[in-house]
């Protein structure tokens, strides 16, 4: 009796699914189980770097951009023959917003230096008791709140 290839694959289906399940070797289960264990208690360095934190992973990929920057410009430095003068011209343009930033930062704290120093000292005592005082009654708002709405039920 000839069958169609689907009456032979819902035969062989059939007969498949009635097949009980075997059981794994208690050997090899307790070996699987404690490999997956194991792998599952590795710190997240010995992982895959999917599964690195993601500050890890951009700090990883910052690294290496700067580590791959080192090279080539030592690369240019090689190239140069050691000129420092010829090495300064190829990356002089790339510097010029690191001096500007640095300028910036400068006036910054110049201007914060001017600041801190015109205020009378009399005003950051003053300041500093407020805020003291302040936290103080946050923290005595809270307890009270707390004994109003917990410590009775």
């Amino acid at each position: 009796m000839k069958r169609s290839p689907e009456e032979l694959e819902k035969l062989i289906h059939q007969t498949l699914r009635a097949v009980p399940d075997r059981r794994a070797p208690r050997a090899l289960e307790s070996r699987v189980l404690a490999a997956i264990e194991a792998r599952a208690a590795q710190p997240w360095w010995k992982k895959s770097f999917a599964q690195w934190p993601v500050a890890a992973r951009c700090l990883f990929i910052l690294f290496s951009g700067g580590a791959v920057k080192l090279a080539l410009m030592a690369s240019v430095l090689v190239m140069a023959q050691f000129d420092t003068t010829e090495y300064a011209n190829a990356f002089s343009t790339q510097y010029t917003w690191l001096t500007r930033l640095g300028n910036v930062a400068t006036a910054l704290v110049d201007f914060a230096q001017l600041l801190w120093h015109s205020i009378p000292s009399l005003y950051l005592y003053g300041g500093l008791a407020v805020l003291g005082g302040l936290y103080l009654s946050l923290f005595g708002l809270g307890a009270a709140a707390y004994r109003t709405l917990y410590v009775n039920r």
